[in-house]
Protein backbone atom coordinates (compact mmCIF):
# COMPACT_ATOMS: atom_id res chain seq x y z
CA UNK A 1 0.00 0.00 0.00
CA UNK A 2 1.26 3.55 -1.42
CA UNK A 3 1.06 5.87 1.86
CA UNK A 4 -0.74 9.28 0.97
CA UNK A 5 1.25 12.53 2.46
CA UNK A 6 -0.89 15.37 3.84
CA UNK A 7 0.39 18.62 4.79
CA UNK A 8 -1.94 20.01 7.89
CA UNK A 9 -1.37 24.18 8.11
CA UNK A 10 -3.06 25.22 11.67
CA UNK A 11 -1.43 26.37 15.15
CA UNK A 12 0.13 24.58 18.02
CA UNK A 13 -1.98 24.76 21.27
CA UNK A 14 0.47 22.78 23.38
CA UNK A 15 -2.05 21.96 25.78
CA UNK A 16 -5.91 21.87 24.92
CA UNK A 17 -6.23 18.78 22.95
CA UNK A 18 -7.11 20.82 19.36
CA UNK A 19 -5.05 21.85 16.20
CA UNK A 20 -1.84 20.34 15.55
CA UNK A 21 -2.18 18.29 18.59
CA UNK A 22 -5.18 16.20 17.45
CA UNK A 23 -4.36 16.43 13.85
CA UNK A 24 -1.05 14.50 14.15
CA UNK A 25 -2.62 11.24 16.35
CA UNK A 26 -5.85 11.14 14.14
CA UNK A 27 -4.65 11.35 10.69
CA UNK A 28 -1.78 9.11 11.46
CA UNK A 29 -4.41 6.67 13.50
CA UNK A 30 -5.81 6.64 9.42
CA UNK A 31 -2.72 5.12 8.08
CA UNK A 32 -1.68 8.68 6.42
CA UNK A 33 1.71 10.55 6.64
CA UNK A 34 1.58 13.57 8.44
CA UNK A 35 3.29 16.80 7.76
CA UNK A 36 2.81 19.71 9.45
CA UNK A 37 2.95 23.73 8.94
CA UNK A 38 2.75 25.69 12.65
CA UNK A 39 1.06 28.89 12.24
CA UNK A 40 1.66 29.97 15.27
CA UNK A 41 2.69 28.33 19.17
CA UNK A 42 0.50 28.56 22.09
CA UNK A 43 1.04 27.57 25.40
CA UNK A 44 -2.41 26.37 25.60
CA UNK A 45 -5.84 27.50 23.72
CA UNK A 46 -7.84 30.22 24.44
CA UNK A 47 -10.75 29.00 25.75
CA UNK A 48 -11.36 28.90 29.38
CA UNK A 49 -8.15 29.46 30.63
CA UNK A 50 -6.74 32.45 32.33
CA UNK A 51 -4.40 33.62 29.59
CA UNK A 52 -1.57 31.93 27.15
CA UNK A 53 1.46 32.75 25.74
CA UNK A 54 1.60 32.85 21.90
CA UNK A 55 4.38 33.36 19.57
CA UNK A 56 3.28 33.90 15.72
CA UNK A 57 5.31 32.19 12.96
CA UNK A 58 4.20 34.06 9.67
CA UNK A 59 7.85 34.65 8.75
CA UNK A 60 8.95 31.49 8.95
CA UNK A 61 6.50 30.16 6.46
CA UNK A 62 8.14 31.24 3.62
CA UNK A 63 11.47 29.62 4.21
CA UNK A 64 10.04 26.55 5.16
CA UNK A 65 8.58 26.25 1.86
CA UNK A 66 11.41 27.45 0.13
CA UNK A 67 13.55 24.53 1.81
CA UNK A 68 10.87 21.97 0.95
CA UNK A 69 11.25 23.15 -2.80
CA UNK A 70 15.12 22.52 -2.83
CA UNK A 71 14.41 19.21 -1.26
CA UNK A 72 11.46 18.36 -3.80
CA UNK A 73 8.58 17.11 -0.91
CA UNK A 74 5.48 17.16 -2.35
CA UNK A 75 2.33 16.78 -0.23
CA UNK A 76 -0.98 14.40 -1.69
CA UNK A 77 -3.19 16.94 0.10
CA UNK A 78 -3.33 20.31 2.09
CA UNK A 79 -5.57 20.85 5.01
CA UNK A 80 -5.68 23.84 6.58
CA UNK A 81 -7.15 24.98 10.20
CA UNK A 82 -6.88 28.16 12.58
CA UNK A 83 -4.74 30.93 10.11
CA UNK A 84 -3.97 33.76 12.07
CA UNK A 85 -3.94 36.67 9.41
CA UNK A 86 -4.83 37.69 5.85
CA UNK A 87 -0.87 37.28 5.65
CA UNK A 88 -0.82 33.87 6.68
CA UNK A 89 -3.87 33.34 3.88
CA UNK A 90 -1.81 34.65 1.05
CA UNK A 91 1.25 32.43 2.48
CA UNK A 92 -0.99 29.15 2.62
CA UNK A 93 -2.48 29.62 -1.34
CA UNK A 94 0.96 29.71 -2.25
CA UNK A 95 2.07 26.36 -0.42
CA UNK A 96 -0.69 24.64 -1.77
CA UNK A 97 -0.48 25.56 -5.72
CA UNK A 98 3.27 24.71 -5.76
CA UNK A 99 3.83 22.49 -2.94
CA UNK A 100 1.05 19.56 -4.05
CA UNK A 101 1.37 16.68 -6.20
CA UNK A 102 -0.51 16.38 -9.19
CA UNK A 103 -4.31 16.28 -8.25
CA UNK A 104 -3.32 17.33 -4.95
CA UNK A 105 -6.37 17.74 -2.77
CA UNK A 106 -6.94 21.27 -1.04
CA UNK A 107 -9.34 20.50 2.45
CA UNK A 108 -9.88 23.83 3.95
CA UNK A 109 -11.19 24.29 7.29
CA UNK A 110 -12.48 28.25 7.51
CA UNK A 111 -12.22 28.14 10.94
CA UNK A 112 -12.33 31.75 11.77
CA UNK A 113 -16.06 31.49 13.94
CA UNK A 114 -18.65 30.45 15.92
CA UNK A 115 -22.09 30.99 17.84
CA UNK A 116 -22.58 33.76 15.55
CA UNK A 117 -19.27 35.62 15.80
CA UNK A 118 -15.98 35.90 14.07
CA UNK A 119 -13.14 34.73 16.71
CA UNK A 120 -11.25 37.64 18.48
CA UNK A 121 -8.54 39.29 16.72
CA UNK A 122 -10.64 38.77 13.08
CA UNK A 123 -12.22 41.44 11.06
CA UNK A 124 -13.99 41.55 7.72
CA UNK A 125 -10.97 41.99 5.71
CA UNK A 126 -10.10 38.15 7.68
CA UNK A 127 -13.67 36.64 6.05
CA UNK A 128 -13.07 38.62 2.44
CA UNK A 129 -9.63 37.12 2.43
CA UNK A 130 -10.47 33.18 3.25
CA UNK A 131 -12.81 33.54 0.55
CA UNK A 132 -10.15 33.57 -1.61
CA UNK A 133 -8.98 30.76 -0.21
CA UNK A 134 -12.21 28.75 -0.36
CA UNK A 135 -12.68 29.49 -3.99
CA UNK A 136 -9.88 27.16 -4.12
CA UNK A 137 -10.67 24.28 -2.21
CA UNK A 138 -11.89 20.67 -3.16
CA UNK A 139 -13.38 20.62 0.51
CA UNK A 140 -14.69 22.98 3.06
CA UNK A 141 -15.70 22.28 6.13
CA UNK A 142 -17.60 25.03 7.89
CA UNK A 143 -19.93 25.73 10.70
CA UNK A 144 -22.91 27.35 10.00
CA UNK A 145 -21.83 30.59 11.72
CA UNK A 146 -18.57 30.11 9.11
CA UNK A 147 -21.06 29.63 5.86
CA UNK A 148 -22.64 32.44 6.65
CA UNK A 149 -20.14 34.51 6.86
CA UNK A 150 -18.17 33.47 3.32
CA UNK A 151 -21.62 34.04 1.59
CA UNK A 152 -23.29 37.32 3.35
CA UNK A 153 -25.93 35.46 4.51
CA UNK A 154 -27.66 36.79 8.08
CA UNK A 155 -26.98 33.80 10.39
CA UNK A 156 -30.11 31.98 11.86
CA UNK A 157 -29.44 29.84 15.38
CA UNK A 158 -32.98 28.60 14.05
CA UNK A 159 -33.26 27.13 10.40
CA UNK A 160 -34.79 24.53 8.36
CA UNK A 161 -33.46 23.00 5.22
CA UNK A 162 -33.94 25.29 2.80
CA UNK A 163 -31.72 27.78 4.48
CA UNK A 164 -29.15 25.16 4.31
CA UNK A 165 -29.68 24.56 0.81
CA UNK A 166 -29.23 28.31 0.02
CA UNK A 167 -26.22 28.58 1.89
CA UNK A 168 -24.64 25.72 0.54
CA UNK A 169 -25.24 26.86 -3.25
CA UNK A 170 -23.65 30.22 -2.23
CA UNK A 171 -20.63 28.71 -1.17
CA UNK A 172 -20.48 26.52 -4.23
CA UNK A 173 -20.56 29.65 -6.15
CA UNK A 174 -17.67 31.03 -4.27
CA UNK A 175 -16.07 27.92 -6.25
CA UNK A 176 -15.72 25.43 -3.17
CA UNK A 177 -16.25 22.04 -4.62
CA UNK A 178 -17.75 19.95 -1.91
CA UNK A 179 -19.43 21.23 1.19
CA UNK A 180 -19.37 19.23 4.32
CA UNK A 181 -21.47 21.63 6.45
CA UNK A 182 -20.81 20.41 10.28
CA UNK A 183 -23.44 21.23 13.34
CA UNK A 184 -26.62 21.11 11.64
CA UNK A 185 -29.36 19.69 13.37
CA UNK A 186 -32.88 21.03 12.91
CA UNK A 187 -34.44 20.02 16.26
CA UNK A 188 -32.93 20.11 20.00
CA UNK A 189 -32.28 16.35 19.81
CA UNK A 190 -30.02 15.95 17.34
CA UNK A 191 -27.28 17.31 15.03
CA UNK A 192 -25.71 16.25 11.81
CA UNK A 193 -23.64 16.67 8.68
CA UNK A 194 -24.35 18.06 5.58
CA UNK A 195 -23.20 17.19 2.50
CA UNK A 196 -23.56 19.37 -0.56
CA UNK A 197 -22.10 17.77 -3.50
CA UNK A 198 -22.18 18.06 -7.58
CA UNK A 199 -25.49 19.81 -6.92
CA UNK A 200 -27.08 17.35 -4.57
CA UNK A 201 -27.55 17.38 -0.40
CA UNK A 202 -27.05 14.18 1.57
CA UNK A 203 -27.62 14.66 5.68
CA UNK A 204 -26.23 12.25 8.12
CA UNK A 205 -28.27 13.14 11.70
CA UNK A 206 -26.74 11.95 14.87
CA UNK A 207 -27.90 12.32 18.29
CA UNK A 208 -26.52 15.70 20.18
CA UNK A 209 -24.70 15.63 23.15
CA UNK A 210 -25.68 19.45 25.24
CA UNK A 211 -22.76 21.38 26.14
CA UNK A 212 -20.24 22.50 23.80
CA UNK A 213 -17.02 21.07 23.51
CA UNK A 214 -13.49 22.47 22.86
CA UNK A 215 -11.47 20.58 20.04
CA UNK A 216 -14.38 19.03 18.28
CA UNK A 217 -14.32 20.50 15.42
CA UNK A 218 -10.29 19.63 14.81
CA UNK A 219 -11.29 16.24 15.74
CA UNK A 220 -14.03 16.03 13.26
CA UNK A 221 -12.05 17.48 10.01
CA UNK A 222 -8.85 15.26 11.16
CA UNK A 223 -10.86 12.37 10.56
CA UNK A 224 -12.48 13.47 7.88
CA UNK A 225 -9.42 14.45 5.73
CA UNK A 226 -7.99 10.66 7.54
CA UNK A 227 -10.74 8.99 6.17
CA UNK A 228 -10.67 10.84 2.45
CA UNK A 229 -7.46 9.84 2.18
CA UNK A 230 -7.61 6.21 2.83
CA UNK A 231 -10.45 6.40 -0.68
CA UNK A 232 -13.69 6.44 1.37
CA UNK A 233 -16.14 8.23 0.30
CA UNK A 234 -17.02 12.11 1.07
CA UNK A 235 -20.35 10.69 2.78
CA UNK A 236 -19.12 8.18 4.76
CA UNK A 237 -15.89 10.17 5.36
CA UNK A 238 -18.15 12.96 7.32
CA UNK A 239 -20.42 10.38 8.96
CA UNK A 240 -17.44 8.26 10.26
CA UNK A 241 -16.13 11.51 11.84
CA UNK A 242 -19.23 12.72 13.13
CA UNK A 243 -19.34 9.29 14.86
CA UNK A 244 -15.89 9.62 16.14
CA UNK A 245 -16.67 13.03 17.70
CA UNK A 246 -19.43 11.60 19.83
CA UNK A 247 -17.70 9.14 21.11
CA UNK A 248 -15.35 11.39 22.05
CA UNK A 249 -17.29 13.79 23.92
CA UNK A 250 -18.82 10.68 25.42
CA UNK A 251 -15.70 9.42 26.93
CA UNK A 252 -15.70 12.83 28.85
CA UNK A 253 -19.20 13.06 29.93
CA UNK A 254 -19.10 12.98 33.94
CA UNK A 255 -15.21 14.17 34.31
CA UNK A 256 -15.45 18.21 35.25
CA UNK A 257 -11.32 18.12 35.58
CA UNK A 258 -11.66 17.33 31.72
CA UNK A 259 -13.51 20.81 30.66
CA UNK A 260 -10.53 21.75 28.30
CA UNK A 261 -11.11 19.40 25.87
CA UNK A 262 -12.41 15.77 24.44
CA UNK A 263 -11.13 12.37 25.50
CA UNK A 264 -10.51 11.14 21.90
CA UNK A 265 -7.97 9.09 22.46
CA UNK A 266 -9.67 6.31 23.31
CA UNK A 267 -11.63 5.95 20.19
CA UNK A 268 -8.31 5.92 18.58
CA UNK A 269 -8.19 1.82 18.40
CA UNK A 270 -11.79 1.70 16.50
CA UNK A 271 -11.03 4.87 14.53
CA UNK A 272 -8.14 2.63 13.02
CA UNK A 273 -9.81 -0.33 12.97
CA UNK A 274 -13.10 0.98 11.27
CA UNK A 275 -11.07 2.77 8.63
CA UNK A 276 -9.33 -0.70 7.37
CA UNK A 277 -12.87 -2.20 7.11
CA UNK A 278 -14.17 1.22 4.83
CA UNK A 279 -10.79 1.91 3.19
CA UNK A 280 -10.34 1.50 -0.34
CA UNK A 281 -6.95 -0.63 -1.05
CA UNK A 282 -4.28 1.84 -3.03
Amino acid sequence: MQTKRILTIQDISCVGQCSLTVALPVISACGVEVGVLPSALLSNHTAGYSGWTFRDLTDDIPEISARWKKENVKFDAFYTGYLGSTKQIDYVRDIINTDGNPGALKIIDPAMADNGRLYPGFEAEFVDSMKTLVAEADFILPNITEAALLTGTEYKEVYDEAYVVDVCKKLSALGAKVIVLTGIGYDSESSGVVIYEQGKLNYYRHKKIQGGRNGTGDIYASVFVGALMRGISTYDAARLAADFVVKAIENTLGDEDHWYGVKFEPAIPWLATTIEKLATPN
